[in-house]
């Protein structure tokens, strides 16, 4: 996590952490980034610099009530006003403006902390700065050791086989997110910002056999990647990412979709079901 967070001068960062925090049961990839999510989203708030908090405590209000650890980001920055605190964990919704930023972070922080049986807080005050913190159940088995290695076979991946993507979203926080899904499911990635970008790499890169590509993007929207793509390398398997309802009836009819927000098993879902449909495909033809 430290080597993530390197903002620039200006933006200092405490950590407070207790040393007999118990144990909690997340994944420990996608937790990380949930933090990163929510520390980008505090240095944007502090564009003149400030201080991030990053702590956690254990919290139980009463005996016999459920039993949480609480781990939070603080920031010093502008705040939100309460009609926005209403609206921030929806997806979608950003005060960052065009280009820079889909609103996706707090409503996959939310998505994440909820499938994992706890919620999403958030306290804001105009003009003093926002939390937000994860709260997370505390898990009521222990730890378990690492398991001896064994001389047996590698174990196999989840999806079929290990792929070469080549992933784009002009969103570095989503490109982060899906990348690291991507490699947790067995396959190698390669990273592009740009339309543009992922052509050049396309033309570099001889291997890629699915694209990976956010639909709204400036200059050269996902789409028009697609048709590119097909000119240059028929054959290549082509997710369209997108949180939008309505895109083009040809988008629709010729190209598999996956909805945003998504979690790593609608990824996984969504890249085996374009698999089968050019297996599918090639048998037809043979």
């Amino acid at each position: 996590m430290a080597s993530l967070l390197k903002f620039e001068a200006g933006v200092r960062i405490d950590t407070l952490f207790p040393l007999d925090l118990p144990n909690v049961k997340i994944d420990a990839n996608q937790l990380e980034l949930a933090i990163l999510n929510l520390a980008v989203n505090a240095r944007d708030a502090m564009p003149a610099g400030g201080l991030i908090t990053i702590s956690a405590r254990d919290e139980q209000h009463e005996a016999g009530a459920p039993r949480y650890v609480a781990l939070s980001v603080s920031d010093t920055g502008c705040g939100m006003d309460e009609e926005t605190l209403k609206h921030a964990q929806e997806p979608f919704f950003t005060t960052k403006g065009i280009g820079k930023g889909t609103g996706l972070g707090l409503s996959m922080v939310h998505g994440l902390a909820e499938q994992s049986g706890g919620r999403l807080v958030l306290k804001s005050r105009l003009g003093v700065g926002t939390t937000a913190e994860i709260w997370l159940p505390v898990a009521e088995e222990k730890a378990a050791l690492p398991a001896p290695r064994a001389e047996s076979p590698a174990p196999m991946l989840r999806a079929d086989r290990r792929l070469s993507v080549l992933l784009v979203d002009d969103d570095p926080l989503v490109l982060e997110n899906t990348a690291a899904m991507l490699e947790d499911l067995g396959h190698a990635v390669v990273e592009a910002r740009s339309g543009e970008e992922a052509l050049d790499l396309l033309r570099r890169t001889q291997a890629i056999e699915l694209v990976v590509t956010d639909y709204a993007m400036p200059v050269m929207t996902g789409l028009q990647l697609a048709e590119a793509v097909v000119v240059e390398r028929p054959g290549t398997v082509i997710l369209l990412s997108t949180g939008y309802a309505e895109l083009p009836i040809d988008a629709r009819s010729n190209l598999r979709r996956l909805s945003k927000p998504f979690d790593q098993a609608a990824l996984e879902k969504a890249i085996e079901g374009a698999m089968r449909e050019r297996e599918s495909a090639r048998s037809v033809v043979a």
